[in-house]
């Protein structure tokens, strides 16, 4: 999951080797953290939010085999 977030985000930004993810496993769900440069957050989430509703649903759907839920965050 970790390389399918990093093949849509480093594209979206100017400086991709600030890309960074973390992941959270509790019991019954998986947190991944993206961080990136200052300067790309806005690239990243986009007008009104779109992007980063898109990431997330592209997120979803690809844990959607999994039997624990997925959840991104995007970190400043």
């Amino acid at each position: 999951m970790k390389e399918l977030i990093e093949a849509i985000v480093k594209p979206l930004v100017d400086s991709p080797e600030h890309v960074e993810i973390t992941e959270l496993v509790t019991e019954n769900q998986i947190t991944y953290r993206l961080s990136v440069h200052k300067e790309d957050v806005g690239k990243v989430i986009g007008k009104q939010g779109r992007i980063a509703k898109a990431i997330r649903t592209v997120v979803y759907a690809a844990g959607s085999n999994s039997s624990k839920r997925n959840q991104l965050e995007i970190n400043d």
